[in-house]
């Protein structure tokens, strides 16, 4: 996939000075929403709900639509050889757990959204991936094909599952066991029964939309569907609409969020081409405002940035994802709402988390990630955040699932030890970052980004602002880290901070004997200076989170200074050595 120049609209080269970004207001679940939730998803077993799914079953699909998402051969073939292997999980196809909970979400909702399809459509043995795609559909259909229970019922693994099925039904229905075959086709239409019901409960976001997703789908696979589908393209809408910002971003500010928007809308449009049906113009629209910010947030190896609890998702995930869109575009380099400023010039790109986190009701691994910030020379990673939280389970243990989610973990300033925002034990995001303050300027000298958050000034009265310059060539990175003394609280406290710059894998850092500055040398040989002022430079250990789930040994550069109540300033500069 090329990263081309960013894709900016004339007269749209900057962001007003003073344009303030402000975090949504609602609080995180309460107690008593969680316990309504609770016993609202038990109720799906009662007799009640179950009678409710019972209906007429199509005895085949109206149509198969190609699945637009390419699989990967080499996982096709190792389900083939009875393993399943994904996200850093390893899992046998003979006695498939899909319950198991020590695997990561990640790794769940691939085996219980039938995701894996694809891949077994990808091996290049038909008849060996028929006949695997039916044993392990054998074995879910004997765990839930009959239970409703949270875990498989879910509405949004019930819309992706019901796209998976449709774009390989050649496989899954390929059984001349008829009693097999209606048991599947039956499972569908209790699926989308299903989803009749509960799809405005699930939770805003992309699952909203996922469900909704399955509803439309459901409304044109079975005969006399057209209601359904009808009603189904309304709540998409609706759903797309409270999912996603007005340049393309999702509103929990999850890149994951944000490929699975466009990997669901994508095998939907294809529904719709098989049907020879116009898609609807706001899934066209999704996907021509989705794909340029996905890209905005990628690095020079093509991969995605760590935000959010994501990992740095692999460059061929990201390439499936917007080839089967069919968008061809450009980055988003200035996003008025998705809030990462993207910076890029020469072999080096950046990208900075210029917006508050996420309302705390719509995002599961949400971060204090504000102003922290990620650097690539070309396709080598030199400046990164640790990320990952999302495949907490066999490869990153609970008790380092909060911690990956703190200040502490991104690459920015760290004040008191503190987090900006408050990350509480039960995962949900606490008080913190409310606002921020951002301007925006292509300068004759480069690319600036000007940012300030309040995430400190009630606790210690002082706020962060951020001021970063990447030359014109791309050769030399400056910035001001200042704490200025903030109106909120009386009495600003004398306190200290850390500014963290967490290394990529592969990056080696000598520590220059005044203290002030450090030399870095990536893999593949580049050389960086770095030098600070206001600060000392020390060296720490550190980790990042791969695509695939792993846990890699790093290092870290740890800027260390006290602010008085007064504020402090810090100013470095990172230039390319050669």
């Amino acid at each position: 996939m090329s990263h081309g120049p960013d894709d900016t609209p004339p007269g749209e080269d900057s962001i007003e000075p003073g344009k303030r970004l402000v975090r949504g207001r609602s609080g995180g679940l309460s107690l008593g929403e969680k316990l309504t939730n609770y016993f609202y998803r038990l109720t799906w077993r009662t007799p009640l709900h179950k009678g409710r799914l019972k209906g007429r079953y199509p005895l085949k699909l109206m149509v198969v639509p190609p699945d637009p998402v390419a699989g990967s051969p080499e996982r096709g073939e190792a389900i083939i050889d009875k393993v399943l292997v994904r996200y850093g999980h390893f899992c046998a196809t003979e006695q498939c757990d899909f319950g198991r909970t020590t695997h990561s979400p990640l790794f769940r909702d691939y085996l219980q959204r039938f995701d894996w399809l694809r891949d077994l459509a990808a091996a290049d043995n038909k008849p060996a991936a028929r006949g695997a795609a039916e044993g392990l559909m054998r074995q879910w259909l004997a765990l839930y094909g009959d239970k409703v229970v949270d875990l498989a019922w879910r509405g949004d693994i019930w819309g992706q599952r019901i796209l998976n099925w449709a774009a390989h039904a050649r496989l899954i229905l390929a059984s001349s066991d008829l009693v097999y075959r209606s048991a599947v086709l039956n499972a569908l239409a209790r699926g989308a029964r299903h989803l009749d019901r509960i799809a405005d409960r699930v939770p805003n976001g992309v699952g909203r939309v996922q469900a909704w997703s399955g509803i439309v789908a459901a409304g044109m696979l079975m005969p006399g569907g057209e209601p359904r589908r009808v009603a189904g393209e309304a709540g998409l809408a609706r759903a797309l609409a409270e999912a996603m910002t007005a340049d393309g971003g999702t509103t929990c500010r999850s890149p994951y969020a944000l490929m699975d928007v466009l990997e669901t809308l994508s095998m939907l449009k294809s529904l719709y081409e098989a049907r020879k049906q116009t898609c609807p113009q706001s899934v066209e629209q999704a996907l021509a405002l989705g794909v340029p910010a996905l890209l905005s947030i990628c690095m020079g190896d093509g991969g995605l940035s760590s935000w959010q609890g994501g990992a740095a998702t692999l460059a061929e995930d990201v390439e499936r994802i917007v080839a089967a869109t069919g968008v061809r575009t450009r980055p988003l380099r200035i996003p008025r709402e998705w809030g990462y400023q993207r910076l890029a010039a020469g072999h080096t790109q950046i990208v900075m988390d210029a917006a508050p986190p996420p309302d705390r009701r719509l995002s599961a691994y949400g971060s204090a990630s504000t102003l922290s910030f990620e650097m690539s020379d070309g396709k080598e990673r030199l400046i990164v955040n640790c990320g990952g939280a999302r495949h907490a389970g066999d490869s990153i243990p609970a008790s380092l699932v909060i911690g990956l989610r703190t200040t502490a973990a991104h690459s920015t300033l760290v004040l008191a030890d503190n987090n900006s925002t408050a990350v509480h034990s039960d995962g949900q995001l606490g008080k913190g970052v409310e606002q921020v303050e951002l301007d925006r300027q292509e300068i004759e000298q480069g690319s600036r980004v000007v940012a300030a958050h309040d995430g400190y000034a009630k606790r210690f009265g002082l706020t962060h602002k951020r001021a970063l310059v990447l030359s014109a060539d791309g050769r030399e990175v400056r910035c001001d880290d200042i704490l200025l003394p903030s109106s909120t609280r009386k009495k600003p406290a004398a306190c200290r901070f850390d500014v963290r710059f967490h290394l990529g894998a592969g990056v080696e850092v000598s520590p220059t004997a005044d203290g002030h500055g450090a030399l870095l040398r990536t893999a593949g040989g580049s050389m960086w200076q770095f030098r600070a002022q206001g600060g000392s430079v020390a060296i720490d250990s550190s980790l990042w989170v791969d695509g695939d789930g792993a846990i890699i040994n790093t290092q870290q550069m740890v800027v260390s200074g006290d602010a008085p109540p007064g504020g402090a300033s810090l100013s470095w500069v990172l230039k390319r050595a050669g």
